[in-house]
């Protein structure tokens, strides 16, 4: 196992502590206050460094109007290779996940994106839009090496297919609270206890739950079957109200942590 994302999971369960993961917009302000965020981040467990992208449409209106104003600012795929490779060469071992959509990796190229991805210290990806059934291509451009893997997402309504989509995943489970985009109140589907156990019976590996989600509060009630908690909307909401400074996403994410091992 030489994946930093698997490596630290095995730590936290032996640890018996539940991760917790934030959602930054790469380049927003700046590339240069995204590193200073992600460094300031001591507590947090893994961070998805979000690829400004046109159309985010897995994404609700806070996370639109990031990239939008990040891709204004000049922020791009290219770019955050680079801040990757700055963080690496900084010694910053943190797993790292880039949340993107699939037309920006076709676009950079799928052989060069996987070998690129390697090269700058990337943990892992998460694709909203390509589907488990079409995602031979780029799983086979990721072959061969465990530095960077696919996370799997699944959301309420893949019961028939969860299963398959856990069988042979990497790293955590993604799983999808409420249904629509992200940055929704936690008003979780009606049957979200069922659905995560669903998910928790079949998979081998954590299960991490995401959307809507703002205080470790809002996840005490399915605390027994998760592994984890991801934050973003809400997070990136404060991040702006507090003028994207170090100290806010320091003290939040540790209050967040705390809390989630807490209850």
């Amino acid at each position: 196992m030489s994946n930093r994302i698997e490596l630290h999971l095995q730590t936290l369960k032996e640890k018996g502590e539940k991760a917790f993961i934030t959602y930054l917009t790469a380049g927003l302000p700046d590339m240069e206050t995204t590193a200073k965020l992600i460094k300031a981040q001591k507590d947090t467990d893994i961070i998805e460094l979000g690829i400004p992208f046109s159309d985010p449409i897995a994404d609700g209106p806070v996370i639109q109007q990031a990239s939008y104003e990040a891709i204004l600012a000049g922020a791009s795929l290219k770019k955050t290779f680079a801040l990757m490779e700055s963080l690496r060469k900084e010694g910053v071992e943190k797993p790292i996940v880039f949340m993107m959509y699939y037309n920006t990796i076709v676009n950079y190229g799928i052989e060069a994106f996987a070998a690129k991805c390697h090269e700058a210290g990337v943990d892992g990806l998460i694709v909203p839009d390509l589907p488990f059934e079409e995602q031979e291509t780029l799983q086979a451009a990721l072959a061969g090496s465990d530095e960077t893997i696919l996370i799997q997402l699944v959301s309420p309504i893949s019961a028939d297919r969860i299963p398959e989509i856990v069988k042979d995943a990497k790293g955590f489970i993604y799983c999808v609270s409420s249904m629509g985009v992200t940055g929704q109140a936690a008003d979780f589907h009606a049957k979200v206890k069922e659905y995560l156990t669903s998910v928790k019976e079949v998979s081998k590996i954590p299960v991490m739950m995401g959307f809507g989600i703002r205080e470790a509060a809002d996840v005490e009630g399915v605390k027994d079957i998760i592994d984890g908690a991801i934050v973003g909307s809400h997070f990136i909401t404060l991040l702006r109200e507090n003028g994207f400074s170090e100290e806010s996403a320091a003290a939040y994410t540790t209050k967040f942590k705390t809390e989630l091992n807490a209850m």
